[in-house]
């Protein structure tokens, strides 16, 4: 289940009992060759995306191949995702937190964010301004958990006339990292493909997707000056505060239509 229904009071000149609906909040412990990574909140949609994007976007992966066994366990008050690989990925590894701005427990965050602003992203994908107003009216439309609880955030991955994966999450970090681990699970190419998202980019966000390699990022919301910097750095195309007819262009690198 998504999410589950109550009964609460409301104030509105008075109280009143109202029915609210109310989304689901599951921990998923992710353990690496019997090694625990990272405890994620989460919706339990999708586990097996999660847990893997997430190793993948810390750097924990590099390709599909290293998995041996991936096992995900409902133990009642939360959910276990096992991975094992054939490699070493603590190997010359000391684990860091991070306490990002999404509330969440980050690993090795200096580390990734060092290296992956060395990199450029290729991609040469071109996309309208239209399009782009296009996928974000898309993205809404699915939004039926959102509507019905006001608490998740949604992400999905799209060519510029066509949304392909959505994603939904209490985080908007885990929606990211559902779709960078089916991308890498599944050997998706990303090369002439976008995320168009929820919620605020911070850098992150931003590093995630630099790592998995698409090279448009858009969001409904707005980007922090880290995310900007990055952006700028590495070639990526961010666009932020999308609204029903005008978005923000913090970096095009000659990717946008028009511009």
């Amino acid at each position: 289940m998504d999410s589950f229904e109550y009964e609460i009071h409301e104030y509105k000149a008075g109280f009143a009992r109202t029915p609210i609906t109310s989304i689901r909040e599951v921990p998923l412990t992710i353990q690496l060759n019997g090694k625990e990574v990272v405890t994620l909140l989460c919706t339990a949609k999708h586990p097996e995306y999660l847990a893997i994007g997430f190793l993948k976007s810390d750097a924990f992966l590099s390709s599909p191949d290293q998995i041996t066994d991936l096992t995900v366990r409902d133990l009642g008050d939360r959910l276990l995702a096992e991975v094992e690989t054939c490699h070493d990925p603590w190997k010359n590894r000391v684990l860091e937190r991070s306490i990002t701005s999404g509330c969440g427990k980050g690993t090795n965050f200096g580390r990734n964010a060092a290296t992956i602003s060395k990199r450029h992203v290729t991609g040469n994908v071109k996309v309208t301004p239209e399009q782009i107003l296009s996928l974000t009216h898309q993205l809404h439309e699915r939004s039926t958990l959102y509507n019905a609880t006001r608490g998740c955030h949604n992400s999905s991955l799209c060519v510029p006339d066509e949304m392909l994966l959505f994603r939904e999450d209490i985080g908007r970090h885990n929606a990211i990292d559902m779709i960078c681990g089916q991308c890498f699970l599944d050997d998706v190419s990303v090369d002439d493909k976008l995320i168009v998202t929820t919620g605020r980019i911070a850098s992150e966000i931003l590093l995630k997707v630099i790592r998995i390699g698409v090279p448009i990022l858009a969001s409904t919301a707005v980007a922090t000056s880290f995310s900007v910097e990055l952006a700028r750095k590495t070639g990526i195309t961010l666009i932020g505060n999308i609204k029903d007819d005008s978005f923000w262009v913090y970096n095009d690198n000659k990717r946008i239509i028009g511009f």
